[in-house]
């Protein structure tokens, strides 16, 4: 198969596939892209802003002549999408995801087809915002943005190149890792902090007289939480689907957690001030990774 694809579908129009399908269009990388789902209206939707060509809701229409599918729904329906599709997928089509798990997708491309397929290249977009649906969706959200693949050793080379070159049409810098080593690091720099903050704002809910705490909220709560603004329903997907990565790193923050509140309780002024310290510098060091 040519590097290039022509004709990519779009299983699922949300922020990231939507945001996809406007970047690949505007960048007239592509002769068409489809969208396929189970509802008219978000996909209507998407037509309308332009990030798909036409769409269907028949898996067979929707797939004929594509050289490249892009799994863009939620983790937990992953199992589900892949053996609606099986039928219609050929030995030459290239397949790629965007979920922020990568070992529950292989296991689940495993479980609905029986094998994992040569041409199935798991990906993640570190690229997003709290807001979901493809209204959120926008045309450079993966300018400057690095994209993850995580081939296995089953994964064509021939397919990699495809999807590396999909996503650096749209601005992206692809890097390759393992499946082990992108799920550990996701659910430290990712996972994790989006259960801090769904977590705090839970517990603020919860106070008796959380109006008025949330009425003298500042920036910093603001910033922290923002995240907690992010689909539900994603992300409970995504830290069942990186449970055990998930539970090590809360265990390691739990872990560190105990140690502050010891320097707090024996007022170690010194001890909190190196935390702190740390911190700041180990921060400040990385800001142009975190700012990118």
């Amino acid at each position: 198969m040519n590097a290039q694809p022509r004709r990519i579908c779009l299983v699922g129009v949300g922020l990231i596939a939507g945001s996809l399908g406007l970047a690949l269009r505007r960048a007239g990388a592509v002769t068409e892209v489809v969208g396929l789902g189970r509802r008219s209206e978000p996909l209507a939707r998407a037509r309308e802003l332009g990030a798909v060509d036409r769409y269907s809701l028949d898996p067979a229409e929707a797939l004929a002549g594509s050289d490249l599918v892009v799994l863009g729904v939620p983790l937990g329906a992953i199992r589900g999408v892949m053996a609606q599709l099986r039928p219609w997928l050929t030995d030459d089509t290239v397949l790629t995801d965007v979920g922020s798990a990568k070992g529950c997708v292989v296991g689940d491309v495993k479980a609905a087809l029986g094998h994992f397929p040569t041409r199935f290249v798991p990906g993640h977009p570190i690229a997003g915002t709290e807001h979901s649906g493809v209204e959120a969706a926008f045309a450079t959200l993966f300018q400057g943005r690095r994209v993850i693949l995580t081939p296995t050793a089953d994964t064509s080379g021939d397919a990699t190149a495809t999807v590396q070159w999909m996503w650096e049409c749209v601005g992206a810098e692809v890097i390759t890792m393992s499946v082990e080593h992108h799920d550990r690091m996701l659910a430290i720099t990712s996972h994790l902090p989006h259960l801090l903050a769904f977590g705090l704002v839970d517990m603020l809910s919860r106070a008796p007289d959380h109006e008025e705490i949330l009425r003298y909220a500042a920036g910093g709560f603001r910033d922290f939480t923002r995240i907690a603004s992010s689909d539900p329903v994603m992300w409970r997907d995504i830290c069942l689907g990186n449970r055990e990565a998930v539970l090590d790193a809360l265990a390691g923050y739990r872990r560190d957690l105990e140690a502050l509140a010891e320097l707090v309780e024996a007022a170690d002024a010194d001890g909190l001030e190196a935390v702190f310290r740390s911190a700041k510098q180990t921060r400040d060091a990385h800001l142009h990774w975190f700012e990118r």
